[in-house]
């Protein structure tokens, strides 16, 4: 089922492009009813190129658009909001994707009973494969949530949760893709140590996470089971597990996590 009335998108960076990549690949809507603004020509034109969309620099052109996507930077969330106030009210759904922003924030600078939904995505989006948590705010309708559904469902996989736990997210599956490519680099470096070509060590190194993270989903089986089936009784794996351990590996991810999502809590704070 299409989406009704136009969407628009104020910020038409690389996560707004994933959105309207998604949304007309899955023929959610047509592109003469998506319009994006960005002050930044060089964007406009590259969206404009890729999809046939509408664009422009003044965010009333989105007046008439019945989903808005708020997908800006953080840091000028207040200053937007407080510019487009005039227009923005309760025939609006307001979806905003800015990282550390409450729907707090957004709800007290726009008109009362206006409808807004929290997201937090990651940037596989870009390839239709991010994972993205949805959060409802005040006014936001039950329909209004099934719409935010099937919009990021079309990047990738998307959850409902209550917003308290998106700073979790935020430190989770937010910034879970840089400690993801942190530990390819890593591997990739360790093939080239002992003695493998880094183009070599590269695709040896990809397809061994491509291939992994694909058993786990289509088993279904827990990560341990999973664990249990390469690991051999005194063979190479568990000594190589056994450093992990002793370099406080598994330890470290989840102090990474913990940090991101208190660094997230600290951001929602600061606006």
């Amino acid at each position: 089922m299409k989406l009704q009335g136009k969407i628009g998108f104020l910020g038409g960076g690389r996560m707004a492009e994933a959105l309207i990549k998604g949304i007309l690949q899955a023929g959610l809507t047509e592109s003469s009813r998506v319009v994006a603004v960005d002050p930044d020509q060089g964007r406009r034109k590259i969206l404009d190129e890729s999809f046939s969309i509408s664009t422009g620099k003044s965010h009333s052109i989105l007046a008439d658009c019945a989903i808005i996507v708020l997908a800006v930077k953080p840091q000028i969330m207040g200053k937007l909001l407080t510019e487009c106030a005039e227009w923005l009210d309760s025939r609006h759904l307001v979806i905003s994707i800015a990282a550390g922003i409450p729907v707090s924030f957004i709800e007290e600078r726009l008109a009362a009973g206006c409808r807004v939904i929290r997201v937090m995505p990651n940037t596989p989006a870009l390839i239709q494969e991010g994972a993205s948590a949805i959060s409802a705010g005040s006014g936001a309708t039950p329909e209004d949530m099934e719409i935010a559904g099937r919009i990021f469902s079309a990047i990738g996989k998307s959850i409902v949760l209550p917003e308290t736990y998106l700073d979790a997210v935020t430190g989770l599956s937010g910034s879970g893709p840089a400690y993801v490519f942190q530990f390819i680099d890593a591997l990739v470096d360790a093939g080239v140590k002992v003695g493998l070509s880094r183009q070599d060590a590269e695709l040896l190194v990809l397809q061994t996470i491509l291939g992994s993270v694909k058993l786990a989903m289509e088993t279904g089986m827990h990560p341990a089971q999973l664990k249990a089936m390469v690991t051999s009784p005194g063979g190479t794996t568990i000594a190589g597990l056994h450093e992990l351990e002793k370099a406080g590996f598994k330890a470290g991810v989840m102090t990474a996590v913990e940090a991101a999502t208190k660094r997230s809590e600290e951001l929602g704070k600061l606006v």
